[in-house]
């Protein structure tokens, strides 16, 4: 098996096992907090929503320093780096004594991590550029399969064998992957990889800073769409059923759609982004996303938005792939680490204040109203990719077919 092939396999599990971990905690976090000693109900919130909020702004602040050490050092030793402090710092969680030493396990996490980064940026470099959308559409079937997975898996452990069981076992995935990382992923650090550059200097190297900028804020206004909506959808999902019977379930389904969706789809689009231009793939993706968040709003059963909600996945499957690609072909390989660390940046700011926004959308002006900001919202971003993105990516498409 060819190198780069061997690698991507072993990435692809390494991601799923670390997402599979990480996405255990938002489920149980006001459970957990509740069980350090927090019982005042509105504190339990407040501390639920810093304790989720903060590890993103870390990731935001610390994916680009990664990034750097990452083209000095090689991609592997990042993932390395980042799977054992993750092992330590997760396994750390389940014997927080109070609320005060759990975010700050929360920071450092946000902090020292930045696996699936640095697996984005190996599988980049690494793949000939004719089959990079497809790899890394397969790397978002691993992150988004793992993420689908994780919560039924962390609510079964904290179910019969507790809260605190739950983080060591997020803690034993991590080491696995740091274990995998170790005895099978293999990469050849080059000297140009030893560079050190700083931020002036790698800003310098992009050859495109409007077409680089543009796929930088497609990210975070992706990531900002899709987060607006996490904390209000199960509120929707009660505001249209009848019966408050099983609104868990019902809600959980309703979140999985767009992620199934996107799991069928990934690598399919990532193979068309190859042939026919990612620049494509993204644009089409932009328009589908926007177009179907509008009509969430006017849904009337649960199944609806269900239905709604899988086309919007089958759309955003096709994005970040996508995107990471036209970095890859327009990004000179010795400063992937550091541009890939700016994307994932954009990704997590636009995590957080999607979640942040969307919350305070809703409380002002209704649940309703957070669909139509989010569908106008990828419209223009649509408008902004033709305008920036569609005629430069094609130059670099047909450089590379």
């Amino acid at each position: 098996m060819e190198l780069w092939k061997k690698n991507l396999l072993v990435s692809w599990f390494c991601v799923f096992v670390i997402s599979s971990g990480g996405s255990q905690i938002a489920p149980l976090l006001p459970l957990y907090i509740e069980h350090l000693g927090v019982t005042n109900v509105v504190e339990i919130e407040q501390w639920s929503g810093l304790a989720f909020g903060i590890n993103f702004v870390m990731l935001a602040i610390f994916s680009p320093i990664w990034g750097k050490f990452a083209d000095k050092y090689g991609r592997k030793s990042m993932l390395l780096r980042a799977s054992l402090w993750l092992t330590i710092i997760m396994t750390s969680m389940g014997f927080a004594q109070n609320i005060y030493q759990f975010i700050l396990l929360r920071m450092l996490q946000g902090a020292l991590s930045g696996f699936i980064a640095a697996a984005i940026t190996l599988v980049a470099t690494q793949t000939p550029v004719a089959r990079v959308g497809w790899a890394l559409g397969m790397i978002s079937t691993a992150s988004v399969g793992g993420t689908l997975l994780g919560p039924l898996f962390g609510g079964y452990l904290a179910e019969t064998l507790g809260l605190r069981s739950a983080f060591i076992s997020i803690g034993v995935l991590d080491f696995i992957a740091f274990v995998a990382t170790y005895l099978f992923i293999k990469e050849k650090v080059t000297a140009s990889e030893k560079q050190t550059l700083n931020f002036k200097q790698v800003w310098k190297i992009i050859p495109n800073h409007k077409f680089f900028l543009a796929l930088c804020l497609t990210t975070f206004f992706m990531q900002f769409a899709l987060m607006s909506l996490e904390p209000i959808v199960t509120v929707y999902i009660t505001q249209l059923s009848q019966s408050s019977a099983h609104i868990a379930l019902i809600s959980g389904a309703v979140f999985a759609a767009a992620g199934f969706a996107s799991i069928l789809v990934a690598p399919q689009l990532g193979r068309l982004s190859d042939k026919i231009g990612p620049q494509k793939v993204m644009l089409a993706a932009l328009i589908v996303a926007g177009i179907s968040f509008i009509p969430q709003a006017f849904v009337r059963t649960a199944w609806q938005l269900g239905m709604l909600r899988f086309v919007l996945g089958l759309a955003t499957a096709g994005l970040l792939p996508s995107i990471n690609t036209l970095v890859k072909r327009s990004i000179p390989d010795f400063v992937a680490g550091r541009a890939y660390g700016f994307t994932q940046s954009a990704q997590y700011l636009g995590a957080f204040g999607g979640s942040i926004i969307g919350g305070q959308v809703a409380g002002l002006f209704g649940i309703r109203c957070v669909f139509y900001m989010t569908g106008l919202l990828l419209l223009a971003n649509a408008l902004l990719v033709y305008k920036t993105v569609y005629i430069g990516a094609g130059i670099l498409n047909k450089r590379f077919n």
